[in-house]
């Protein structure tokens, strides 16, 4: 089924391909090369492993992603939230053949999401959860380029043990370093949008950066990208025997996280890019796309990526048609590794640090969150506090898990607020039954085991003396297993006190509900009605209302 549909997908986009169209891929794959190549570089060593590293992750999913993805548009490879995961589980395993395999076990989870069509779940995650982890990312890029950017060292294995680190080992700043990495930031800055999309900021910022490095001989007082091997693939890379079979469990947590951020990055790539294209994005298909792509791209020796909408946007601004250009762009960062690999070796990490750093400022969701605090939406400003907080000292699945948890609980609070009330019969509307043990019950919003509570409370001290009862439901639009129970019982003890109990207003499927637990035979079939009007028309003696708002 995925074949047929990926066959007749590329049929219909290549429908009617020429060469006008391959010149635009062409053309959109060079400039695409060009933003991607200083983010690969940054990327790779931002995680923990190497500028190298990037390289070939960059170069082999822009070949495999870019070709099997769920549209023509989608750009792939490492970014700055992966690389926030990675160097994590660097610093905590102590190598980067962790990366490796829990990349080969990322894309393993991310295949069965796709079997099992899981991709959907992501759009359930609220989005200031996804705000809040997006910030949290950017922060923890941040915060771990600070020793590149200041040329100082730290200790730790996350953001707040290092920071730590710097109160009781010193911070001992490193000036070049420090220039370097500003001179990248400003020249980052100032840079006109209009001219971004045609020769981007970060490139020639770090090509500035590098110039002015090797002039004035910061190379020997300054830490540098190094040699790059002019290799697709590298040294050190996945392998079977490397893996420590006795903490594979280890392995598991990690996994999930890269699989969880791939699905999210991707997926909401793929939906922002496919308004901005106007073309049909099949989220499945991308899935595949991700898990084939992260489980190949270890065996070269890369790190797992993800659908990146920077580049995706440039793609898509820069006139892209097909899949091509992100395979073009694949094939214009390989050339470059054979032909720039030596001036890449001289490159201040110091200005790959600067690059993240911008490149994590400009991650965050400013009009997300500005709306979120101006509005003053306590909710929202509650998830993404608690996300990006959790982002930062645990990890992102942990993070994920902690804010869906915390907006199902605000959820389920919202939700409970529902009233019940009681009012006596209107004798002017309904006619004269002015008995004081005459009552209608109304009831509005769900009923489900978060209130249940203050329905036992109206049962038990509002209804003493009461011989006849209405209880109107037309304003119930939802009911769970607890308050169906709590309700039926609540009738059932009525009944056996021979209340007489009239029920009006229950929607289809609330109905459904109550007749699982053998409704109408514990009040009478022909005591459930439509309406209030109906249920009014079969009272005698007295009436009693309960009205939940």
């Amino acid at each position: 089924m995925f074949i047929k549909s990926y066959v007749t997908k590329l049929k219909n986009e290549f429908s009617g391909y020429n060469l006008q169209k391959f010149s635009k891929d062409l053309m959109a794959g060079i400039t695409v090369t060009a933003v991607a190549l200083p983010l690969a570089l940054a990327f790779g060593v931002a995680c923990g492993a190497t500028a190298e590293a990037g390289l070939v992750t960059a170069i082999i999913a822009g070949l495999i992603m870019s070709a099997l993805a769920g549209a023509s548009y989608q750009i792939s490879g490492p970014t700055g939230a992966m690389s926030a995961i990675l160097v994590g589980i660097v610093a905590s395993s102590g190598g980067i053949q962790s990366i490796f395999v829990v990349s080969v076990l990322a894309g393993v989870i991310i295949l069965l999401c796709a079997v099992f069509k899981l991709g959907r779940l992501v759009s359930m995650i609220p989005r200031p959860v996804i705000t809040g982890f997006t910030s949290g990312i950017a922060l923890t890029i941040a915060l771990g380029q600070i020793d590149n950017f200041f040329g100082t060292t730290s200790v730790g294995t996350n953001p707040i043990e290092k920071i730590g680190s710097y109160f009781t080992n010193g911070f001992n700043l490193n000036w070049r370093a420090l220039l370097i990495g500003a001179i990248v930031i400003a020249i980052m800055l100032v840079w006109p949008k209009k001219w971004n999309s045609k020769v981007p900021s970060s490139l020639v910022s770090i090509i500035v950066a590098t110039i002015i490095s090797v002039i004035f001989g910061f190379g020997e007082h300054i830490d540098l990208v190094g040699q790059i091997p002019q290799k697709l693939i590298l040294d050190e890379r996945f392998s079977f025997s490397a893996i420590d079979w006795k903490s594979f469990g280890s392995y598991i947590s990690p996994a999930f996280s890269i699989a969880a951020l791939a699905l999210i990055e991707s997926l909401l790539c793929g939906a922002s890019a496919s308004k901005m294209k106007n073309e049909e994005f099949d989220a499945n298909q991308e899935i595949i796309a991700q898990g084939v792509g992260n489980i190949i791209v270890p065996f070269f020796g890369g790190v797992p990526a993800t659908a990146a909408i920077a580049r995706t946007s440039v793609a898509i601004k820069s006139g892209a048609q097909t899949r091509l250009c992100g395979i073009i762009h694949a094939v214009g960062l390989l050339i470059s590794m054979f032909l720039l690999a030596p001036v890449m070796a001289k490159i201040p990490l110091s200005a790959l640090a600067g690059v993240l750093m911008v490149t994590a400022w400009r991650m965050n969701e400013w009009g997300e969150i500005k709306t979120i605090f101006s509005k003053k939406f306590i909710g929202g400003i509650a998830k993404f506090l608690v996300t990006m907080i959790a982002t930062i000292v645990f990890d992102l699945t942990i993070a994920i898990v902690i804010g869906i948890v915390l907006s199902a609980f605000m959820f389920i609070y919202r939700s409970s607020k529902s009233s019940i009330e009681i009012k006596d019969f209107d004798e002017e509307k309904y006619g004269s039954k002015s008995e004081d043990i005459t009552k209608i019950m109304y009831v509005k919003g769900p009923l489900f085991f978060a209130n249940i509570g203050k329905l036992e409370r109206v049962f038990k001290e509002e209804l003493q003396g009461v011989e006849e009862l209405i209880i109107s439901l037309d304003g119930v639009n939802a009911i769970d297993t607890s308050g169906t129970s709590a309700l039926v019982e609540h009738v059932e003890a009525l009944r056996e006190n021979n209340v007489k109990v009239i029920m009006c207003g229950a929607s289809p499927s609330v109905l459904s509900m109550l007749e699982k637990l053998n409704i109408k035979e514990i009040v009478g079939e022909d005591k459930i009605v439509g309406s209030l009007d109906g249920a009014i028309d079969k009272t005698i003696d007295h009436v009693s209302v309960i009205d939940k708002k």
